[in-house]
């Protein structure tokens, strides 16, 4: 191995030499842990330390670095507490995730390290956001995330690499490449032979450093940040190296050559890196001694502490508050100047007067800038806000969300304009696993709105008329929006726009032109969870949400005032006081939803109310959706498929009932 000095001062070789052994001291202590039951599960990332010391070295404090889980020396560097990283694997409260998660699944704005999910793409994706964020914020800052080989046959990492290149984002791309995915080996990941070839197809700079060689990685990627400083791009660097020990140790070794771990052994990053320092008199045996007496000790007294600590005791009310980020909305009153507009205008206006009013506020989506989206909700934006702000994404939902969640981890807002609900499917996994799931696994907020058209009645067929809603209301963590009319789409988008928690916002493309309602022409709020009651009867309850509100005011034009009708408006929070209340007072309830009816809102509800109301109830609970279907395309089937015509024979026979 050559290692060459460049330059570096003693100390700073013995710095390098320290934070090496630092995590391989750890990464024994655990090993002997893990066999006696003290802790679940290990990662092992020896052998491969010098990549995570080097590149955290040459990075400034404040970057942002974005490890994987076989990336100890990352958080060793920093340096976090011990005891908090011993606390994290035992699952006690002074670890990062209150005993969440597990492993290195957590993140800390303190040190500025962003944690992965098991799905590891995300965080190429979150780099780029974190990235995006220091062109605007203009910060001369760099962020640098971590990927494994296998780790690049994943979507996530073609959309990053794409995105940072078309952006120029100051990201370092780095992968470890040692060969294997778990057990799979490279040749049957991919075809090429290098990592560096990816960069290829997307204009990138690249380059391939000797991962073993701590002097080669320090070096060169120190030299790569001050040039990434001073002219902001991506570059994709592939590390070679070598994980000594299995994917994670039930894994085991047993489908690797014998003969490459003994080269590769021949290669350790530490042994090599010591014997060059003894061999140029900058290290002594005593001093390597003292080193690693000095560690140990450091290793000992902070498990100490953390094996001394208390189990964590289960307390319902602490685990329901910490879904989502407590948030005291700013109530804006609405003016009495307003104007006639349709429900288009009304999202577009409210999200205008949203840009004005947050100056951190970023739009992001396909074909939003120059031509105004395909709905043109953002006609103008672009002239009046800046290509900055109002940034065209390539087709590429999934890694946009993500860029969106690195956004907010460094304080700005986003808004994400899905340009159909339907093609949130080739971007769920940020959605569920990553947006929704951020503030309880380690209070980051999540501060993004997905806004979502949707709806059938349009003649879209079966791949731009979903209403999809159900797919986000069974995971915690994230907010649902359905307005129904102008007024409240205004008022709603605004107040799901200040809240930092992620929010979907759903817009039913049918009403886009064909509903108008006087508006109040300034900036206004409406909380989130507090349905509208439109009509109100003695004799049944309807409820519904989004276009089948208007279906059911159609309805009602047949029938004299019997009904409470109630407009849901908002999904997730759900108002369940307005909803139980009308239940009790009329002791009927018909909800209509315009998705198909198995395993939808309408069921939910339905069995709290049968839950709730029991004793109330004069009639059968009577739910009417979509057929169970795919949306077809000709008008005859659209209309057969929706369950307009439905609803009004179900809501004479419950009156009659």
């Amino acid at each position: 191995m050559n290692f060459i000095i460049n330059g570096l001062s003693k100390e700073k070789l013995i710095i390098l030499y320290k934070n090496l052994l630092k995590p391989r001291l750890i990464e024994e202590k655990m090993l002997v842990l893990l066999r006696q039951g003290k802790i679940s599960k290990w990662f092992s990332g020896i052998g491969q330390e010098a990549i995570a010391v080097g590149v955290t070295l040459a990075l400034q404090e404040d970057e942002y670095l974005l490890p994987m889980h076989r990336n100890l020396g990352v958080f060793t560097t920093r340096p976090i507490p011990l005891y908090r990283l011993f606390a994290q694997w035992q699952g006690k409260l002074s670890g990062f995730t209150k005993g969440r998660d597990r492993s290195f699944h957590f993140g800390t704005q303190d040190y500025h390290i962003i944690g992965m999910i098991s799905h590891l793409g995300p965080q190429l994706g979150i780099a780029n956001g974190i990235a995006l964020a220091n062109i605007l914020s203009k910060n001369n800052k760099l962020t640098a995330v971590f990927t494994g080989d296998g780790g690049t046959s994943e979507g996530d990492f073609h959309e990053a690499l794409n995105v940072a290149s078309v952006w120029k984002l100051p990201v370092l791309f780095c992968i470890e490449n040692n060969g294997y995915g778990l057990s799979t080996p490279s040749n049957q990941q991919f075809a090429c032979e290098f990592m560096i070839d990816k960069a290829k197809g997307y204009g990138m700079e690249c380059l391939q450093i000797d991962g073993n060689n701590i002097l080669e990685v320090y070096n060169k990627i120190s030299e790569l940040a001050l040039s990434v400083r001073a002219n902001p791009r991506p570059i994709l660097i592939e590390f070679l190296t070598f994980r000594m020990r299995g994917h994670e140790e039930a894994s085991g070794t047993k489908y690797v050559p014998k003969a490459l771990l003994e080269k590769w052994e021949q290669k350790d990053p530490i042994k090599n890196y010591y014997e060059f320092m003894l061999a140029q008199n900058i290290l002594t045996l005593q001093e390597d001694l003292d080193f690693r007496n000095e560690i140990a000790d450091e290793i000992n007294t902070n498990l100490e502490i953390a094996n001394n600590e208390p189990l964590i005791v289960a307390n319902l009310e602490n685990e329901l508050n910490d879904v989502y980020n407590p948030f005291n909305l700013e109530l804006v009153t609405p003016s009495n100047n307003s104007k006639n507009i349709r429900f288009v205008d009304a999202i577009s206006q409210g999200l205008f007067q949203a840009m004005q009013k947050h100056d951190k506020l970023i739009l992001m989506g396909q074909d939003i800038a120059d031509y105004g989206g395909v709905f043109k909700v953002t006609e103008g934006f672009l002239n009046e806000f800046g290509a900055e702000r109002v940034r065209n994404t390539p087709i590429c939902e999934s890694t946009i969300i993500e860029t969106a969640y690195g956004l907010s981890i460094a304080g700005f807002k986003s808004v994400v304009e899905l340009q159909f609900s339907d093609f949130i499917s080739t971007g769920f996994n940020p959605v569920i696993n990553l947006l929704a799931k951020s503030f309880y696994r380690w209070q980051q907020t999540a501060d993004v709105v997905l806004r979502m058209p949707c709806g059938a009645g349009v003649g879209a067929g079966p791949f731009h008329s979903q209403t999809n809603e159900a797919w986000f209301l069974k995971t915690p963590g994230l907010k649902v929006v359905y307005p129904a009319f102008p007024f409240d789409a205004k008022g709603l988008l605004a107040s799901a726009i200040a809240d930092p928690n992620p929010v979907l916002y759903f817009e039913h493309k049918a009403l886009y032109r064909s509903i108008s309602q006087e508006v109040p022409n300034d900036y206004y709020t409406i909380p989130l969870g507090q349905a509208s009651v439109l009509k109100t009867g003695n004799k049944v309850t309807i409820i519904t949400y989004g276009a089948s509100v208007h279906w059911a005011l159609e309805t009602l034009n047949d029938f004299s005032d019997e009904c409470d009708l109630i407009d849901l408006r908002s999904l997730q929070p759900l108002d369940l006081d307005t909803i139980l209340t009308s239940v009790k007072k009329t002791g009927k309830v018909i909800l209509l939803q315009e998705d198909t009816l198995f395993g939808g809102l309408s069921s939910e509800i339905a069995a709290i109310i049968a839950e709730q109301c029991f004793e109330f109830l004069d009639a059968p609970i009577k739910r009417i959706g979509s057929l169970e279907t795919p949306i077809p395309f000709a008008k005859a089937l659209e209309n057969q498929f929706l369950p307009r015509e439905r609803f009004k024979n179900a809501l004479s026979a419950l009156l009659d009932y």
